[in-house]
């Protein structure tokens, strides 16, 4: 199966990856704005709140493989991403438990957002004791039998979201359940029974 590496993944993505035991990430297509290459998004006190990664704008014609894309870190915006995380999640079960594996993260200096995107699901996977394997496009190819990369899509609410169980969340008595959040929120939350959450997931997608 093939889908995009992204940053801290939502849960409807990070639910297929943990499904398979072989990954194709996809690399070589080009880069738009506005995706979950980017951006993650967390339920904070004033509800879905976007937390988005700096990346350098080229002056081409737009057309810039998502491979080359490059991590601006003239603004700190790693800094700001782990302090809305700890706003929002400081309380929540297991903040505390994960905090000190996740904290590195938004202090170590990424050239490409390629790397720093598959070094969160790397991070997640251990957190979480999964394991899958992965390998990089080397080309694009459109057709595949599999084909997860519209995932990739943060504009556009996929029906599935609405269908998805609900677990606790932090503010949740003030906004609702917001459902395909990262999947740090879920791990915030729900710690090793995220892995069962899931597995509820999959069998949706299937």
């Amino acid at each position: 199966m093939i889908i995009h590496p992204t940053y801290f993944p939502s849960i409807l993505s990070y639910a297929v990856m943990s499904s398979s035991d072989k990954i194709l990430f996809e690399v070589m297509d080009y880069y738009d704005k506005q995706t979950y290459r980017s951006r993650m998004y967390i339920h904070s006190a004033n509800g879905k709140q976007l937390l988005s990664v700096q990346v350098k704008h080229t002056h081409t014609d737009g057309k810039q493989l998502y491979k080359d894309v490059r991590v601006s870190n003239d603004f700190d915006w790693q800094k700001q991403h782990w302090r809305s995380l700890e706003t929002a999640y400081r309380t929540s079960p297991y903040f505390e438990y994960f905090e000190d594996d996740l904290y590195p993260l938004f202090h170590q200096k990424f050239e490409y957002l390629i790397d720093l995107n598959i070094k969160t699901i790397e991070t997640v996977n251990e957190l979480l004791d999964l394991n899958f394997d992965y390998d990089l496009t080397q080309t694009f190819n459109s057709n595949y039998q599999k084909d997860f990369r519209y995932l990739k899509n943060a504009k556009k609410p996929l029906e599935i979201e609405q269908k998805l169980p609900i677990y606790t969340q932090m503010f949740d008595d003030r906004n609702g359940f917001l459902p395909n959040l990262s999947i740090l929120d879920l791990l915030f939350m729900e710690g090793p029974n995220s892995v069962m959450y899931l597995e509820k997931v999959k069998e949706m997608i299937k």
